[in-house]
């Protein structure tokens, strides 16, 4: 009997794949570069080939395997197996991803958003297990988002739950790429923390490294932003703080309609740690409805890049179950 999984999870620079047990342990991982030249038309058939090696290299066959879940940046057209508008992989035309992994690998085949599957690999083995209302938000190079609800993902009518990054907190604040302005996205994300860093610089009249970074026109990242709020530079903490507030009060809104037991910070921003945890926390609590307050809990998320092809092997799971 099948008892194995395999996830994929897209990324616009590597693309990750995982043999897992249908318990959600990884069995083996790997990673090849995400070929987007030619509109992106190499990612799949780069993947049937880097799968059925492993497969054929593997103490596996092909009939160990229950199905292949993936994650993928774009919009997903989950019933028909199909992605568009994934500009990061050069996809501008709908891509019929399922029909060639499921004729060039020979199994079934179920898709979803990124950030989606992120959050389900964080619900399933992740900082979220074992609660059926969850919230999953990621601090990237954007800002993504899931919600689980009663343990089930929520998509929406046109596939927009979850949407995170494009809440707005800052009425008429920066452009962002969706086109409105004041999302989520250009103040927590990592490129949002250092165009936050670079404008509050501007005004600063302080001693800060920080301040001599910007003024010198030196490279900076978000994780630079922390790392300096760490360590006392007074500029990087005002930063950390602003930036903290739009996330505590967006997490906020999110948990006053939704109320569930975790919501979970994952993404590169999240490796500061209790430095970005713990002003978000404050901020949330002073905006969140004192019954949601008390039960609603801000958790940093598990997984790290495991998340991915975690959740993406889980929706091979429910494939299979929900037929």
């Amino acid at each position: 009997m099948a008892r194995n999984l395999i996830g994929i999870d897209l990324g616009g620079t590597t693309t990750k794949m995982a043999f897992l047990s249908t318990a959600g342990e990884i069995l083996a991982k790997w990673s090849i570069p995400t070929d987007i030249s030619d509109e992106g038309s190499h990612i799949v058939p780069n993947i049937i080939d880097s799968i059925n090696q492993h497969i054929t290299n593997s103490v596996f066959s092909k009939n160990d395997f229950i199905g292949i879940g993936m994650g993928t940046p774009g919009s997903v057209d989950i019933e028909n197996g199909t992605v568009i508008g994934a500009f990061n992989l050069n996809w501008k035309k709908r891509q019929q991803v399922r029909d060639q992994i499921q004729a060039g690998i020979g199994l079934q085949f179920i898709l979803d958003n990124d950030a989606n599957v992120a959050s389900l690999g964080e619900y399933w083995k992740g900082a979220g297990e074992k609660d059926a209302d969850v919230v999953f938000v990621t601090l990237g190079t954007g800002v993504g988002g899931g919600v689980i609800a009663g343990g089930h993902l929520l998509h929406g009518i046109n596939g927009g739950a979850g949407e995170l990054g494009h809440v707005t907190v800052q009425p008429n604040g920066y452009l962002c790429t969706c086109g409105k302005r004041g999302c989520l996205e250009q103040y927590a994300s990592a490129t949002g923390v250092v165009h936050v860093a670079s404008d509050m610089a501007k005004d600063f009249m302080g001693t800060s490294r920080l301040k001599e970074m910007e003024d010198n026109q030196e490279s900076v990242t978000s994780k630079m932003v922390f790392y300096l709020a760490d360590n006392g530079d007074i500029l990087a903490n005002q930063v950390v703080d602003r930036v903290t507030f739009y996330l505590g009060l967006a997490l906020a809104n999110v948990a006053n309609i939704l109320n569930p037991a975790n919501i979970i910070i994952g993404g590169g921003v999240s490796n500061a740690g209790n430095t970005l945890l713990q002003p978000t926390t404050r901020y949330f609590q002073e905006n969140a409805f004192p019954a949601v307050r008390d039960s609603t809990k801000l958790r940093l998320a598990q997984l790290g890049n495991d998340a991915g092809v975690i959740g993406a092997a889980s929706l091979a799971l429910r494939f299979q179950k929900t037929n």
